[in-house]
C-alpha cells in the first residue's frame, strides 16, 4: 500500500481545475514535471522532474529541489556548483500536472550542467526533412561556467 500523500487528493475535474486546493498529480512513476525560468527575464532554464519529498522541500525552504531519474535520488540545485535556485514564484498548470518555477540564481545566471545558462542551448532546424541528418544549431556558444571547475567539489 503506498504512503499518503502531503498534498490534498484531487478532487471532481473542476475542483482541480477551478479551484483553491493545491493537488498535484504525480505521474506513475510518483514524478511531476517542472518547467524553471530566471525570474527577472522569464527566459526558460531547464525542466526537471519532482518528486514529493522534492516538491515539498522546495516549498518549505524556498530553494529548488528535483529528483534524479538518472542518480535516483534527491537533487538540492546548486548544492555542487554553488549556483543554488531560490524560488521567487511558484505555479502549476491548470490540471495540476506541471509546475513552473521563477527562480533567482545565486552567483551567475547558469542552470545547465554543460555550463550554460539554460538547459535549452540549441535549437533544431524547422522546414527540413527530420531524420538522423538533423543537424543542430548552438544558440549559445559561450558558457557561463566550468562545469569541470563547478563540480569538482
Amino acid at each position: 500500500m503506498p504512503a499518503a500523500s502531503l498534498f490534498a487528493e484531487p478532487g471532481s475535474r473542476e475542483e482541480v481545475e477551478s479551484g483553491t486546493s493545491f493537488t498535484p498529480r504525480f505521474n506513475a512513476d510518483g514524478l511531476i514535471g517542472c518547467i524553471t525560468c530566471e525570474a527577472e527575464s522569464g527566459d526558460v532554464l531547464m525542466f526537471a522532474w519532482m518528486n514529493e519529498e522534492a516538491l515539498r522541500k522546495t516549498i518549505e525552504t524556498g530553494q529548488a529541489h528535483y529528483w534524479s531519474r538518472s542518480r535516483r535520488e534527491l537533487w538540492h540545485k546548486g548544492a555542487t556548483s554553488g549556483m543554488v535556485q531560490n524560488v521567487v514564484e511558484m505555479r502549476i498548470d491548470c490540471d495540476q500536472d506541471t509546475i513552473l518555477m521563477k527562480v533567482r540564481i545565486d552567483g551567475p545566471v547558469a542552470a545547465c550542467h554543460m555550463g550554460y545558462r539554460s538547459c535549452f542551448y540549441r535549437s533544431v532546424p524547422l522546414g527540413g526533412k527530420a531524420g538522423p541528418d538533423t543537424v543542430l544549431h548552438f544558440e549559445d556558444t559561450d558558457p557561463v561556467f566550468d562545469p569541470d571547475e563547478a563540480y569538482r567539489r
